[in-house]
């Protein structure tokens, strides 16, 4: 089944829009690395030859705010000045943005929270962005953030109780069952070549595209390195609810988190098997603890609960949510570790050229 529940809408207290402190660390981290790449890798006088009138933008995965706006406007001001500066006034270009993310993203909280002030018309466009999504050549810019970690669909292996890869009592790939880790690596990896694809036929010849992606160190031979303490502890929270009769088990065996955190090595060699991308910078970036440390165990338990709450009402029942999230919360207070997450405190920066390829 491909997953198609979207972060927490609105503006309330549970909402992603009040709970994305590690996404919005994430964008703030790369805004000087963005504005630099367009600033060098930006060829205006290639694009300017092909009178662009409007210069077009995409964020893939944009969610409800504030944390698209930040890098939407990072973009435009960093094309402007160019323009500006290499070529005059009167032949900046209008620009064009559209905010791309799963048809139940709450594009509606999106809207409304558009900045008064921008210099940019905005668009929604709804669907997959492991689809095509915008006509051939008809982008300048595509921009993702901390969104391809997210899987198009969980392998079906997983959730095969006869099968080698059968992830039962986990919601996660962590631990030293390399089968789960390769099913979870490979769809991975397949997504991310629909993605490159479908920007490739999307973006013209020139045309940039940036990407932050949450990734976790080079491994080494130990599976058992491979931990993700805040998920297990909501599998751990999942089988609880189970124990105290509050939906079966076997609820619990059939659940997992569709989110794989890639490591440098293997996003760079992904990325490299596709031929239509050159990559003009690569690089790790470590977002500031001000950005990931939560104060307390309540706030740490919003932010899980705002990415993944309508993934767990799908499959448990929105019923359970509130206990589910209460008892979260009381384990946090008990590892107090969790309260600085090192596992997804790093980003791996990508900015690529879209190069003209015979077919």
């Amino acid at each position: 089944m491909p997953t198609e529940s979207a972060m927490n809408g609105g503006i309330g207290t549970e909402s992603y829009a009040k709970n994305s402190r590690y996404q919005g660390g994430a964008v703030e981290t790369a805004k000087e690395i963005i504005t630099e790449g367009i600033n060098k890798n930006l060829d205006i006088e290639k694009l300017s030859s092909t009178s662009v009138d409007t210069f077009r933008i995409a964020d893939f995965g944009c969610s409800t705010g504030p944390n698209t706006f930040i890098a939407i406007q990072t973009i435009v001001e960093a094309v402007r000045k160019k323009f500006e500066t290499e070529l005059s006034d009167s032949r900046v270009p209008e620009f064009q943005v559209f905010f791309n993310d799963r048809t139940s993203n709450d594009f509606n909280t999106l809207f409304a929270s558009l900045p008064p002030e921008r210099k940019y018309y905005a668009a929604g466009v709804p669907g997959s962005f492991y689809e095509r999504q915008f006509p051939k050549d008809s982008l300048h810019f595509a921009h993702s953030s901390c969104t391809l970690n997210w899987l198009s669909v969980m392998p079906q292996e997983i959730l095969d109780n006869s099968s080698p890869a059968w992830n039962q009592g986990k919601i996660m790939y962590s631990g030293e069952k390399k089968e789960v880790l390769n099913a979870y690596a490979l769809q991975y990896a397949k997504d991310l070549d629909s993605f490159f694809k479908a920007r490739a036929q999307e973006l013209v010849c020139g045309g940039l595209m940036a990407l932050v992606v949450p990734t976790v160190p080079n491994p080494n031979h130990d599976l058992s390195s491979i931990t993700f303490p805040s998920y297990d502890l909501l599998g751990t929270c999942l089988i609880e609810l189970a124990e105290r009769g509050r939906f079966d088990a076997a609820k619990v065996d059939s659940f997992n988190l569709p989110v794989y955190y890639t490591y440098p090595n293997e996003l760079k060699a992904i990325i490299e098997k596709n031929q239509d991308f050159r990559i003009e910078r690569i690089e790790v970036l470590n977002i500031p603890s001000k950005h990931h440390t939560n104060p307390d165990p309540k706030a740490y338990s919003l932010t899980q609960r705002a990415v993944f709450e309508g993934l767990l009402q799908e499959h448990f029942g929105s019923e359970f949510m509130d206990e589910l999230f209460d008892l979260y919360t009381e384990k946090i207070e008990e590892t107090a570790v969790l309260l600085n997450p090192k596992e997804t405190s790093m980003v791996t920066f990508v900015l690529l050229k879209r190069v003209f390829r015979m077919t």
